[in-house]
């Protein structure tokens, strides 16, 4: 069995930098109250005139990466596409890739596990080329939420916590001992009611589904407590899962990448695991939560930074809707 590796990794994210103080002028809210629960300064938002969807960032995400992996297009042999905001119902953001990067007529799958999505993502890529079924698998996660976001008062809780943008790897066969050496996948659906977007559903998605002013089922709900509480629970259950899969211990992780959902999370991890701060990299001061595209954004920046290293055991986690959460155990 072959093992896999990141061999190219590429980032995008909208010039259009949106602060705290810019939406304390649409919604009462705050930089102090938003720094206070979430960590986040400002998040990139794509703007109604510019051209960008999760579409064309993972492709530009994908560009970069593909080149840094001294590959071309023609290389790739399957795509793997991780967002909850498609372009549209369907087909999905992968063929668009294929399409908008002119590539041959490989496979491509959409992920729809939200802010799990980028882990669940590269999982699926990892099985492909360890059985040997491909050998370069390009892996995105993108995301548009501000034009999907209550940016009211009512919807305060949760628009200020998103951003857009969009990350890429492209995923190698290699023979020697490094890559990813495991990966933990987990859900529990009973939740599922606690971070949701409700409307459109296929019960009624052919219907006119324009919103009325009291109609928040379009809009993301989260009960943010209740969330927050399982989420530094699961964290540290399924990076402890693959740590043991591979006989490591804690003292073992060199980099910690969290999904950016809220640096609180990140914080209490971080202590919990007795981790330095240069053994863990968060980025949502600057992004906030990119959903599918945190991670990968987060991993390319680190790598960019050259915070990560040769021979460094790189830990990946996520928790999210769903429930879904999972890990990803890899050595540099």
């Amino acid at each position: 069995m072959y093992n896999s590796k990141i061999t190219g990794l590429g980032r995008y994210v909208p010039d259009n930098v949106v602060t705290n103080d810019d939406l304390s002028k649409i919604m009462d809210t705050n930089d102090e109250w938003i720094q206070e629960r979430t960590g986040i300064k400002e998040r990139r938002w794509v703007k109604k005139d510019s051209d960008d969807t999760s579409a064309t960032m993972g492709a530009k995400a994908s560009k970069i990466a593909i080149e840094r992996a001294g590959l071309t297009k023609d290389d790739i042999d399957f795509i793997v596409f991780a967002t909850m905001t498609p372009d549209y119902y369907f087909p999905g953001c992968g063929v668009q890739v294929q399409e908008l990067l002119d590539m041959p007529t490989i496979g491509a799958i959409d992920i729809r596990n939200q802010c799990s999505g980028f882990v669940y993502a590269i999982s699926v890529a990892d099985q492909y080329i360890k059985t040997g079924m491909y050998k370069n698998v390009l892996v995105i996660g993108s995301e548009y939420h501000n034009n999907g976001l209550d940016k009211t008062t009512r919807g305060r809780g949760v628009s200020v916590i998103f951003g857009d943008g969009a990350g890429a790897c492209v995923l190698s066969r290699s023979d020697n001992d490094s890559g990813i050496l495991s990966s933990h996948l987990h859900s529990q659906g009973k939740y599922a009611d606690k971070l949701i977007v409700k409307a459109p559903s296929i019960r009624h998605w052919v219907q006119d589904i324009a919103k009325t002013e009291n109609d928040d089922s379009y809009f993301p709900y989260m009960d943010g407590t209740f969330v927050f509480k399982n989420a530094v629970v699961r964290f540290s259950e399924v990076i402890m899962e693959g740590l043991t899969a591979n006989n490591l211990a804690k003292d073992d992780i060199d980099m910690f990448i969290p999904h950016q959902a809220n640096l609180r999370i990140a914080q209490y991890i971080q202590k919990k695991f007795a981790l330095r701060d240069d053994q863990v990299f968060n980025n949502i001061m600057k992004y906030g939560n990119t959903t599918a595209g945190s991670i990968i954004i987060a991993l390319t920046e680190a790598w960019e930074e050259g915070k990560i290293k040769d021979g460094d055991t790189v830990v990946l986690a996520a928790f999210g809707s769903g429930f879904t959460w999972g890990s990803v155990i890899m050595k540099w």
